[in-house]
């Protein structure tokens, strides 16, 4: 669900080896019909109509779910229209923990109420936005928890005033990917990342004036950015790590995804990337670009790095479930902390400033015949650019604090 487009943090889900197991249970108002055997659904493939049925049985156990939702995708599908597109925002108080935490790149939320409020400042701003699920990554079950990764494709048109400004009418489209922990029909933890930057740039709004705006914010508050110095990539003068750390990951392809992103991302080996990836990949990432073969997906990678040379990458959570159109998807929620030392592909912090970055990102994987043939990466340059203006702010003589 993406109940609060506003909140950059991690954490692990509860998951289980037999976390795509169906049981028996009772349903949150009334008995809850065993499940029948049939599949949890996917959205990749079915119109909205067919993935919101209302005669469909469960499909698994949900015990302390409401009874119209009949798995995990249904409920995570399902909720996050009602709430937005038919209207129904109070659907929170009863979808969200009043003490849940919502990260998002540019900051947290940690009540149900500010979910609420901020739920509804989006709607009074783009009421024509849709946001189509493209598919749902989960693991878990009803007695631990669930954990569902939805990746949203949004559109619409910036018809009304709010945080954007003055409206321009102009359309957008853009990715979300919502990260969720779920228990008995509530989310209790979310992370969250939107792709700001698309949206802003596509509707005709200054991202740089944005940016400074949203730091100066933060700023008066007293939330400055935080430089630890190194990032324990690298340990004195040693070389990364060896092995990857594996231990979030319960199948085989988890651990082989957590182990070439090791290689890649943190020892550096770029070349890993034509071993893992099909020739024939598609490569959707942020600011909606579609780029297509191993080179592409390469540049992409080595210019994340390029801006933030001393990145060190950090998985945080791993799931996977086996795709209707064959093989597997996998979904990552991960990292990077460093500082902005290098010219690369987040074109508009400018020159190097030396500021310390984080960057909080989620990436799909579509692996087919021991490939990956479609990758979705979601990361918001809007918030590394907002990251860097706060940390110059704090240069300036101004911004000295007086004794107390």
């Amino acid at each position: 669900m993406t109940a609060a487009e506003s909140g950059s943090a991690g954490g692990d889900a509860p998951k289980s080896e037999g976390s795509r197991s169906n049981g028996s249970g009772k349903g949150r108002a009334a008995a809850t019909e065993a499940p029948t055997g049939e599949a949890v659904l996917q959205p990749e493939r079915l119109d909205f109509t067919r993935m919101v049925p209302t005669d469909r049985p469960r499909a698994q156990s949900m015990q302390g779910f409401d009874p119209i939702y009949t798995d995990i995708v249904d409920y995570i599908i399902r909720c996050t229209h009602r709430i937005w597109d038919e209207r129904d925002v109070g659907l929170i108080y009863t979808h969200y923990t009043h003490n849940c935490v919502v990260y998002s790149s540019t900051g947290t939320v940690y009540n149900r109420e500010d979910v609420v409020q901020n739920t509804i400042q989006r709607l009074c701003m783009l009421p024509e936005r849709r946001g189509m699920a493209t598919h749902v990554i989960w693991g878990g079950n009803d007695r631990e928890g669930f954990y569902t990764s939805h990746l949203v494709t949004g559109s619409g048109r910036h018809t009304q005033p709010g945080p954007w400004g003055k409206p321009t009418g102009r359309t957008f489209v853009a990715r979300t990917i919502a990260d969720c922990m779920v228990f008995e029909n509530m989310i209790y933890r979310e992370w969250l990342v939107v792709d700001a930057m698309a949206q802003l740039q596509q509707v005709g709004v200054d991202v740089q004036a944005f940016a400074e705006n949203m730091a100066q914010t933060y700023f008066d508050k007293g939330l400055l950015t935080l430089d630890i110095g190194e990032t324990r990539r690298l340990i004195g003068q040693y070389p990364p790590e060896a092995e990857a750390d594996t231990s979030i990951a319960t199948t085989d392809l988890e651990r082989e995804t957590l182990e070439w992103m090791h290689a890649v991302h943190n020892q550096r080996m770029f070349g890993r990337i034509k071993d893992v990836y099909a020739p024939t990949v598609q490569w959707h990432g942020p600011l909606m670009k579609e780029l297509y073969g191993i080179a592409s997906v390469m540049h992409q990678t080595v210019g994340l790095y390029g801006s933030i040379p001393d990145g060190a990458f950090m998985p945080q959570h791993i799931c996977s479930v086996p795709s209707d159109e064959g093989g597997t998807k996998v979904a990552v929620r991960w990292l990077i902390e460093g500082h902005h030392l290098g010219w690369g592909i987040l074109d508009s912090l400018g020159a190097p400033t030396g500021k310390r970055v984080q960057v909080m990102g989620m990436t799909h994987f579509h692996y087919k015949n021991g490939r990956i043939v479609d990758e979705w990466t979601n990361y918001d340059e809007l918030s590394i650019l907002m990251q860097v203006k706060l940390a110059q702010m704090a240069d300036r003589p101004s911004a000295v604090l007086a004794d107390i």
